[in-house]
């Protein structure tokens, strides 16, 4: 008897449905996989964004670029998010057909803008220091435990790393100073702010009236205006002592900064009675040197 041999062309149904599940099953491993990484990448691209644009906005002030200083606002009041570099002292003074408006992706939104009391920060023409600095945080919208930080410190520097801090996080920089006057301040008369290029605008602070009854503590807090008639500028200061005995003082001056120089933009001496305790200088920076005085230490940022 003969054999019959039937040969069959293509693939049965059965084939084609197990390939086909087989396929289904790697794309819905991939998927998520794939989205994951998207995520991490748009997080991790747009820290890395952040971070080149302020070092453009710097590198522009240093290079006095159209004449001007140049910041980057932060924006998280609408979606998307977003933040600009601009041309100018402040972002409400800015030129604004220079804006450079930069929006994030839609997976990733600012959570926090730690910049003192504003969402701005604009750099120093001489030396490229930030004013003010602090740190921008962003993270994934739909997964808020992950997050990004950028961080500015005073000189300019700007990275993912926190700058070295205080144990309490706060960043040092002029606008808290601590420094140890090591005589006896109890029975000192007057404390003067000393205003060099306006000494019209000089003022004294009689001490005693500041201080409590068994003279341990001192503490004042006042605005003076200096400058030119008419166009005089608020200089903002708290000073207070930590420690206040007959043979040391550790005093603590709060100068806030701003970033247009619109207060605290005037040099500032400070003296108790005839020593003195510290000198700032009139630049956006704040900056401080010892002052005269043989019993006074330098200056410890905060």
């Amino acid at each position: 008897m003969s054999e019959i041999i039937i040969k069959r062309n293509g693939i049965s149904l059965f084939e084609v449905v197990v390939v086909v599940g087989i396929v289904l099953c790697l794309i819905a491993i991939a998927v998520p996989a794939l989205r994951f990484f998207q995520r991490d990448s748009d997080l991790n691209n747009s820290a890395e964004e952040i971070i080149n644009t302020l070092r453009l906005a710097q590198s522009k002030t240093v290079a006095s670029e159209g004449s001007s200083k140049w910041g980057v606002y932060f924006n998280n009041a609408t979606m998307p998010h977003k933040y600009t570099l601009f041309k100018g002292s402040s972002y409400a003074t800015r030129e604004i057909s220079f804006d450079e408006i930069h929006n994030l992706p839609s997976l990733v939104e600012i959570s926090a803008i730690s910049l003192g009391s504003g969402n701005e920060v604009v750099f120093n023409k001489v030396s490229g220091g930030a004013i003010p600095s602090g740190n921008v945080v962003i993270r994934l919208v739909n997964e808020t435990s992950k997050t990004k930080s950028v961080y500015i410190d005073s000189a300019g520097q700007v990275s993912l790393n926190s700058p070295s801090t205080p144990s309490d996080g706060r960043v040092q920089d002029s606008r808290h100073v601590h420094l140890d006057y090591n005589a006896n301040a109890q029975d000192a008369i007057t404390l003067k702010l000393i205003f060099p290029d306006y000494p019209a605008d000089n003022y004294n602070i009689y001490f005693q009236t500041y201080l409590n009854a068994d003279k341990t503590e001192f503490s004042w807090e006042g605005i003076v205006l200096v400058g030119p008639d008419g166009s005089k500028t608020e200089q903002r200061l708290k000073i207070h002592t930590h420690n206040l005995t007959i043979t040391v003082a550790q005093f603590c001056v709060h100068r806030p900064l701003s970033s247009d120089q619109s207060y605290n933009d005037k040099a500032l001496n400070i003296f108790l009675d005839t020593e003195e305790l510290i000198r700032y200088a009139a630049d956006e920076r704040g900056t401080t040197t010892k002052g005269l005085s043989i019993w006074v230490e330098e200056p410890d940022l905060q």
